[in-house]
């Protein structure tokens, strides 16, 4: 018996790494253009003086969460949470890395064979979590449209996550040639 279990889990096992190494390496790239998504606005905050998200009000949001609270007023307003800054980091990292996922998922050869085409798409798609998600919920209206300037928080919005579908694909780029150089 313990001998046909282990016959077994041989003949899994190349699916399993193959699946696995796919996973980690789609994990890599996401995070990989999450922090270069995050690179790019910390020059543009320095720079150009172009305010970056808060993820501490995301942590906030989930931390409000198992209290049966999803929507805010204004989420600025809601009390702070212990923990909300970690929180709503890990978060920004674990939503990149999904939204990885979900390309990946859909363009099962894009990790191979990385264009630039399917990950401007993603990162366009993505824009919807915020404006139909994210700012509705933390008070901010569908597509900010109760902020002080909606064009602009929109504007805003759009060019975060289509920089992060650029991102994705250089993340990927420097995760296949970090791969085809180790041979």
């Amino acid at each position: 018996m313990a001998l046909a279990l282990i016959a077994q889990r041989e003949r899994i096992r190349p699916l399993m790494t193959v699946e696995a190494n796919t996973f980690l390496c789609t994990m890599i790239v996401g995070i990989g253009a999450t922090f270069a998504l995050d690179l790019w606005t910390a020059f543009l905050r320095i720079a150009f003086k172009v305010p970056s998200a808060n993820y501490c009000l995301v942590g906030r949001w989930l931390r409000s969460m198992p209290e049966g609270t999803f929507t805010h007023r204004s989420i600025a307003a809601a009390p702070a949470r212990g923990f909300e800054c970690a929180l709503g980091w890990i978060a920004h990292y674990a939503i990149g890395a999904g939204f990885t996922l979900a390309l990946v998922l859909a363009s099962p050869g894009w990790l191979a064979q990385p264009t630039i085409l399917p990950a401007l798409l993603v990162g366009l798609m993505t824009v919807a979590m915020p404006f139909l998600v994210m700012q509705p919920a933390f008070g901010l209206g569908v597509a900010a449209s109760k902020t002080p300037n909606p064009t602009q928080a929109r504007l805003r919005s759009l060019a975060t996550h289509v920089a992060f579908g650029f991102c994705l694909y250089v993340s990927a780029q420097v995760l296949k040639l970090l791969i085809d150089a180790r041979g």
